[in-house]
Protein backbone atom coordinates (compact mmCIF):
# COMPACT_ATOMS: atom_id res chain seq x y z
CA UNK A 1 0.00 0.00 0.00
CA UNK A 2 2.99 2.39 0.44
CA UNK A 3 4.98 1.55 -2.05
CA UNK A 4 1.57 1.92 -4.59
CA UNK A 5 1.26 5.58 -2.58
CA UNK A 6 5.08 6.50 -3.15
CA UNK A 7 4.26 5.90 -6.48
CA UNK A 8 1.40 8.07 -7.23
CA UNK A 9 3.36 11.14 -5.25
CA UNK A 10 5.88 10.33 -7.87
CA UNK A 11 3.54 10.63 -10.68
CA UNK A 12 1.59 13.89 -9.21
CA UNK A 13 5.05 15.76 -8.94
CA UNK A 14 5.72 15.20 -12.65
CA UNK A 15 2.79 15.11 -14.06
CA UNK A 16 3.44 17.00 -17.32
CA UNK A 17 1.48 19.69 -18.35
CA UNK A 18 1.46 21.56 -21.57
CA UNK A 19 1.94 24.85 -20.53
CA UNK A 20 0.75 27.79 -22.85
CA UNK A 21 2.93 30.90 -22.65
CA UNK A 22 2.63 34.05 -24.54
CA UNK A 23 5.07 36.31 -24.82
CA UNK A 24 4.57 40.43 -25.23
CA UNK A 25 6.98 43.16 -26.34
CA UNK A 26 7.32 46.42 -24.41
CA UNK A 27 4.15 47.63 -26.08
CA UNK A 28 2.14 44.89 -24.99
CA UNK A 29 2.36 43.16 -28.86
CA UNK A 30 2.61 39.62 -28.89
CA UNK A 31 6.01 38.96 -30.13
CA UNK A 32 7.35 36.26 -32.65
CA UNK A 33 10.06 34.51 -32.80
CA UNK A 34 11.11 34.87 -28.96
CA UNK A 35 12.72 31.75 -27.81
CA UNK A 36 11.67 30.62 -24.31
CA UNK A 37 12.66 27.93 -22.14
CA UNK A 38 12.34 26.96 -18.59
CA UNK A 39 14.72 25.98 -16.07
CA UNK A 40 14.20 24.75 -12.49
CA UNK A 41 16.05 24.39 -9.10
CA UNK A 42 14.91 21.14 -8.61
CA UNK A 43 16.64 18.34 -10.99
CA UNK A 44 14.37 17.75 -13.99
CA UNK A 45 14.36 14.48 -15.65
CA UNK A 46 16.38 14.43 -18.70
CA UNK A 47 15.14 13.96 -21.87
CA UNK A 48 17.60 12.03 -24.07
CA UNK A 49 18.81 13.90 -26.83
CA UNK A 50 17.80 12.73 -30.44
CA UNK A 51 19.78 9.77 -32.25
CA UNK A 52 19.70 12.60 -35.81
CA UNK A 53 21.90 15.89 -35.09
CA UNK A 54 19.93 19.15 -35.28
CA UNK A 55 20.20 20.93 -38.36
CA UNK A 56 20.78 24.37 -39.42
CA UNK A 57 20.79 24.69 -43.20
CA UNK A 58 22.54 26.91 -45.85
CA UNK A 59 19.69 27.41 -48.03
CA UNK A 60 19.01 30.06 -50.70
CA UNK A 61 22.08 32.20 -49.30
CA UNK A 62 19.80 32.29 -45.86
CA UNK A 63 20.64 30.49 -42.60
CA UNK A 64 17.59 28.01 -42.32
CA UNK A 65 16.25 28.24 -39.97
CA UNK A 66 16.99 31.62 -38.92
CA UNK A 67 16.96 31.09 -35.07
CA UNK A 68 17.35 27.71 -33.99
CA UNK A 69 17.33 26.10 -29.93
CA UNK A 70 18.94 23.42 -28.70
CA UNK A 71 19.23 21.30 -25.53
CA UNK A 72 23.44 21.69 -24.13
CA UNK A 73 25.49 18.93 -25.32
CA UNK A 74 22.91 18.46 -28.57
CA UNK A 75 25.11 18.14 -32.33
CA UNK A 76 24.06 20.52 -34.84
CA UNK A 77 24.86 19.30 -38.67
CA UNK A 78 25.91 22.33 -40.91
CA UNK A 79 24.55 21.01 -44.35
CA UNK A 80 25.33 22.83 -47.66
CA UNK A 81 21.40 23.09 -50.02
CA UNK A 82 23.15 25.81 -52.52
CA UNK A 83 24.87 25.01 -55.92
CA UNK A 84 27.70 27.32 -54.27
CA UNK A 85 30.31 27.14 -51.18
CA UNK A 86 30.11 29.03 -47.52
CA UNK A 87 32.65 29.10 -44.77
CA UNK A 88 30.20 28.61 -41.72
CA UNK A 89 31.90 30.41 -38.52
CA UNK A 90 31.16 31.53 -35.08
CA UNK A 91 33.41 33.88 -32.81
CA UNK A 92 30.64 33.63 -29.79
CA UNK A 93 31.84 33.06 -26.30
CA UNK A 94 30.01 30.22 -25.87
CA UNK A 95 31.27 28.25 -29.23
CA UNK A 96 33.89 29.52 -31.35
CA UNK A 97 34.04 27.36 -34.91
CA UNK A 98 34.96 27.45 -38.58
CA UNK A 99 33.49 25.36 -41.19
CA UNK A 100 35.61 26.42 -44.14
CA UNK A 101 35.05 26.83 -47.78
CA UNK A 102 32.80 23.73 -48.31
CA UNK A 103 29.59 21.70 -50.58
CA UNK A 104 26.96 19.70 -49.40
CA UNK A 105 27.32 18.39 -46.14
CA UNK A 106 31.00 19.10 -43.80
CA UNK A 107 32.53 15.68 -42.55
CA UNK A 108 31.08 15.93 -38.75
CA UNK A 109 28.67 17.69 -36.97
CA UNK A 110 29.24 20.73 -34.43
CA UNK A 111 28.45 19.85 -30.82
CA UNK A 112 27.67 22.87 -28.47
CA UNK A 113 28.27 22.31 -24.78
CA UNK A 114 27.73 25.75 -23.23
CA UNK A 115 24.79 26.98 -22.86
CA UNK A 116 24.39 30.92 -24.53
CA UNK A 117 23.52 32.58 -27.78
CA UNK A 118 25.56 31.33 -30.70
CA UNK A 119 25.71 34.45 -33.92
CA UNK A 120 26.48 32.80 -37.33
CA UNK A 121 28.04 33.91 -39.83
CA UNK A 122 29.65 33.39 -43.38
CA UNK A 123 32.95 34.94 -44.99
CA UNK A 124 31.96 34.65 -48.02
CA UNK A 125 28.03 35.82 -47.49
CA UNK A 126 28.25 39.00 -45.41
CA UNK A 127 24.48 39.19 -45.29
CA UNK A 128 24.06 35.71 -43.65
CA UNK A 129 23.46 35.72 -39.97
CA UNK A 130 21.95 33.32 -37.89
CA UNK A 131 21.51 31.72 -34.37
CA UNK A 132 21.84 28.74 -32.11
CA UNK A 133 20.25 29.02 -28.85
CA UNK A 134 21.92 26.77 -26.67
CA UNK A 135 19.57 26.32 -23.47
CA UNK A 136 20.07 23.75 -20.00
CA UNK A 137 16.54 22.29 -20.35
CA UNK A 138 14.69 19.98 -22.00
CA UNK A 139 11.54 22.34 -22.05
CA UNK A 140 12.05 25.05 -25.08
CA UNK A 141 10.58 26.15 -28.19
CA UNK A 142 10.10 29.18 -30.52
CA UNK A 143 6.58 31.75 -30.50
CA UNK A 144 4.41 31.80 -33.42
CA UNK A 145 3.20 34.66 -35.17
CA UNK A 146 0.87 35.09 -32.37
CA UNK A 147 3.70 35.36 -29.64
CA UNK A 148 2.30 31.85 -28.30
CA UNK A 149 4.42 28.33 -27.60
CA UNK A 150 3.22 25.34 -25.61
CA UNK A 151 5.67 23.13 -23.28
CA UNK A 152 5.32 19.65 -21.94
CA UNK A 153 6.50 20.15 -19.03
CA UNK A 154 5.95 19.17 -15.15
CA UNK A 155 4.00 20.89 -12.73
CA UNK A 156 5.72 23.39 -10.46
CA UNK A 157 8.25 26.21 -9.73
CA UNK A 158 10.73 27.63 -12.77
CA UNK A 159 12.30 29.88 -13.81
CA UNK A 160 11.30 31.19 -17.48
CA UNK A 161 13.54 32.46 -19.71
CA UNK A 162 13.08 34.72 -22.70
CA UNK A 163 15.37 35.50 -25.67
CA UNK A 164 14.94 37.44 -28.61
CA UNK A 165 17.28 38.72 -31.83
CA UNK A 166 16.03 42.37 -31.47
CA UNK A 167 17.81 42.57 -27.94
CA UNK A 168 20.18 45.36 -27.89
CA UNK A 169 22.72 42.94 -25.98
CA UNK A 170 21.99 39.65 -28.07
CA UNK A 171 24.27 37.95 -25.59
CA UNK A 172 21.36 38.65 -22.71
CA UNK A 173 18.39 37.37 -21.53
CA UNK A 174 15.00 38.11 -19.47
CA UNK A 175 13.82 35.59 -16.91
CA UNK A 176 10.98 35.35 -14.20
CA UNK A 177 10.20 33.38 -11.73
CA UNK A 178 6.83 31.71 -12.61
CA UNK A 179 4.22 28.44 -11.59
CA UNK A 180 3.26 26.09 -14.29
CA UNK A 181 -0.07 24.93 -13.59
CA UNK A 182 -3.47 24.55 -15.71
CA UNK A 183 -3.51 28.37 -16.07
CA UNK A 184 -2.04 30.00 -19.30
CA UNK A 185 1.32 32.51 -18.72
CA UNK A 186 2.17 35.61 -20.12
CA UNK A 187 4.79 37.25 -20.12
CA UNK A 188 6.11 41.21 -20.88
CA UNK A 189 9.83 42.22 -22.04
CA UNK A 190 11.25 45.09 -19.46
CA UNK A 191 13.77 45.69 -22.75
CA UNK A 192 12.92 46.84 -26.28
CA UNK A 193 13.08 44.66 -29.08
CA UNK A 194 14.62 46.46 -32.26
CA UNK A 195 13.41 44.93 -35.45
CA UNK A 196 16.24 43.37 -37.70
CA UNK A 197 17.10 45.02 -40.84
CA UNK A 198 17.23 42.51 -43.66
CA UNK A 199 20.14 42.58 -46.09
CA UNK A 200 19.78 42.33 -49.84
CA UNK A 201 21.43 39.25 -50.91
CA UNK A 202 23.43 39.47 -54.28
CA UNK A 203 22.24 37.51 -56.76
CA UNK A 204 25.53 37.70 -59.12
CA UNK A 205 27.44 36.29 -56.08
CA UNK A 206 29.06 33.09 -57.66
CA UNK A 207 30.85 31.84 -54.57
Amino acid sequence: MKLVLVIALIFMVFKSHAATITIYDQNQQPLPNAVVWLTSSVTMLDNELPNAPFMMKQQERQFTPHVLVVPKNAQVEFPNADSIMHHVYSFSKSKSFELKLYREQPQAPITFEQTGVVELGCNIHDWMLGYIVVVDSPFYAITDEQGRLSLNSPQGEYTLNVWHEGFSDISSTESQAVTVSNKNLRYQLKQKVIPRVAIGVDEFDDY
